[in-house]
């Protein structure tokens, strides 16, 4: 009945460590948007924003599309990584083609490593108590 203009989005998730990214992709300007902080505010290195990028640069997709994404869970760098992921989900979602492009970078695996958990009668995960021979 109402004539609706509906914008095209994309959504995917990100895990990373114990990191969880929901992300929403849609045609824009390239803003990346995290938590409601810009992405160069939200995180605290360089370094991370050229690895959320990532995805972009491999499908010659920069500044194409705006990012909306709500994070939960782990620090900065786990947080990132489950960012990349989503993005990544989401580009494949927009356009089939992309997957390849994305798939020979390594950015549609899934890095399943999480912190292994800390056993009795040690102090960490594998870390003994100190050897005195007397």
């Amino acid at each position: 009945m109402a004539n609706k203009t509906e914008k095209l989005i994309y959504s995917a998730v990100g895990r990373r460590k114990s990191s969880v990214a929901r992300v929403f992709l849609t045609p824009g300007t390239g803003a990346i948007v995290v938590n409601g902080k810009v992405a160069d505010e939200y995180f605290p290195h360089k370094v991370l924003i050229l690895d959320v990028n990532q995805p972009f640069g491999a499908t010659g997709t920069e500044g194409k599309y705006d990012v909306k994404a709500n994070i939960v869970g782990g620090g900065y760098s786990g947080q990132a990584g489950a960012l990349r992921l989503g993005i990544a989900r989401a580009l494949v979602k927009a356009n089939d083609a992309n997957k390849p492009l994305l798939r020979a970078k390594g950015l549609l695996t899934v890095d399943a490593r999480v912190v292994e958990r800390k056993k009795y009668g040690l102090r960490k995960a594998r870390k003994d108590k100190q050897f005195s021979k007397r």
